[in-house]
């Protein structure tokens, strides 16, 4: 779908939202969406500046598509730096996303493989391409990076 850049090329602008999330005192999650090779729509987290627990940065951005007119995402790709939440991968299933690239695991909420993989579950009426461990290490090290400073 987004054969001109690797996957480690587009997720560098989703650790970039990320990193603007934690500067917001956010959780540190970004995502991009991209299509035929451009960056569409980016967010990152914003449940407190929000005061909304649904504000997620998958939410947000895919808001962002459909506000502008389109209603499925097939030719797109979400890339998030860390695994979407079970509501995200509702969200993700009904705008029917076409690729899902992430971070690192969520071994406490993620729904695409840690506690259940419902993007993939084929009960569902559509499971877009899924991948995972993409820039890892700086994905996973953003978030307990942000834990780690709420713990002092």
């Amino acid at each position: 779908m987004n054969s001109k850049y690797p996957d480690e090329y587009w997720m560098k602008f989703a650790i970039d939202e990320a990193r603007s999330a934690f500067q917001e005192n956010e959780v540190p999650i970004g995502a991009i969406l991209v299509k035929n090779n451009k960056l569409i729509a980016s967010a990152h987290n914003r449940t407190n500046a929000a005061n909304n627990g649904l504000a997620h940065a998958e939410k947000l951005v895919i808001e962002k598509i459909i506000a502008n007119g389109e209603k499925f995402l097939n030719d797109y790709t979400l890339y998030v730096t860390v695994e979407p939440c079970l509501m995200c991968a509702g969200i993700i299933i009904w705008t029917r996303v076409g690729k899902v690239v992430f971070g690192c695991y969520d071994e406490k909420a993620g729904a695409a493989g840690s506690i259940y993989n419902a993007l993939l579950d084929k009960n569902f009426n559509h499971n877009p391409e899924l991948i995972s461990g993409v820039c890892e290490d700086e994905c996973s090290t953003l978030i307990k990076d942000f834990f780690r400073s709420k713990r002092k």
